[in-house]
């Protein structure tokens, strides 16, 4: 029998403000206490992405939105876009991570911040290599087939010189093992990084990753429904049981069209590069209205979550237009992942 998934609905819209006429998704979340603090993607009518912020009391009550961005478009490697936030804290400083689009690259930078009202950027800190130079580095690594596949795409896409994408970029909310764990995508798989400080994600540290991909690589698709590809949900949360990984499963259709699914894994909390669970069926797909039909048609894409009671809340973008809230109970949840394997 699958997990009962509650949909409670959209929570958040596009407005008339010029920064978010178009779309609001994707949201990073921040939970303290009984209030949970959004920041969301937010697209204008040029196709330029902002990260707006609001504020909800409860899962779903919204008490405050920003006028105007939170965080804007500063820099060339910028320039079209900051999108897809990500937030953590660990110590006393809140980590968000972006990815950030200038048209054609797709890297994944960083902002800092002790209060969540200003943040500081810090730069980008996945690895500025050219598809060309990353490939390779993968035949030597001896990866499958499918990572080549997608190589090969955004170089006929986007040119020779493309970057290498690096999106779906999450911290874990803690360090592991004295260091910063860091989960990362290179397509179509998910991967983990450990690192002492963001000053060491160099060009060559990420070539030295790269040899040993496959042993840093923690999913890669097997399912029916991640036929083409997988990505870094939430930031993982942590049980007595494990870390429990939300993340996003793409399933390709015969007519080329995907499906974005939510799914879910249960992670070693000691070692998470072991997966202890994993769900062979999507957690929640695309079937309400406003799911199924938007800027992005057939999309649920989780990318931050809020616990009050025994509920887990899952915030995730829905059709790339709206931003929409799930609920689980999570002692179901961590029962059906240690049942899955």
């Amino acid at each position: 029998m699958k997990i009962k998934v509650e949909k409670l609905g959209v929570i958040l819209q596009p407005t008339s403000k010029k920064f978010e006429e178009k779309s609001v998704f994707n949201p990073g979340c921040w939970q303290e206490g009984e209030f949970v603090y959004l920041f969301y993607r937010s697209l204008n009518q040029e196709n330029q992405s902002t990260i707006g912020f609001a504020k909800f009391k409860g899962p779903k009550q919204l008490v405050k939105r920003l006028n105007k961005p939170i965080i804007t478009r500063d820099y060339k490697y910028e320039s079209k876009g900051v999108e897809d936030p990500r937030i953590v804290k660990i110590d006393n400083t809140f980590y968000l991570t972006y990815v950030a689009h200038d048209g054609k690259n797709a890297v994944t930078a960083l902002a800092v911040s002790n209060d969540l009202k200003t943040f500081e950027k810090k730069g980008i800190i996945t690895a500025q290599i050219t598809y060309k130079e990353a490939e390779d580095i993968f035949k030597k690594a001896g990866l499958k087939k499918d990572y080549f596949c997608f190589a090969e795409f955004y170089r006929k896409e986007n040119g020779e010189d493309v970057l290498l994408w690096g999106k779906d970029v999450i911290l874990f909310p803690r360090k592991i093992n004295g260091k910063f764990a860091m989960l990362h995508r290179i397509l179509p798989g998910i991967q983990l990084v450990f690192f002492n400080d963001f000053k060491d994600l160099t060009t060559d540290f990420w070539k030295e990753h790269f040899k040993n991909l496959k042993k840093h690589t923690i999913l890669e698709k097997e399912y029916w429904f991640e036929t083409s590809h997988l990505g870094g949900g939430c930031p993982p949360i942590e049980t007595d049981q494990g870390w429990i990984m939300i993340y996003h499963a793409t399933e390709r259709k015969k007519n080329n069209k995907k499906i974005y699914h939510a799914a879910a894994a249960l992670l070693d909390r000691d070692n998470p590069l072991k997966i202890i669970g994993r769900l062979k069926y999507p957690l929640f797909s695309p079937t309400k209205e406003w799911e199924k039909q938007g800027f992005v048609s057939n999309v649920v894409f989780p990318t931050g979550t809020a616990v009050f009671n025994d509920n887990l809340y899952i915030y995730y973008g829905a059709a790339d237009e709206k931003i929409a809230v799930a609920k689980i109970k999570i002692d179901t949840l961590l029962k059906k992942l240690k049942e899955s394997i």
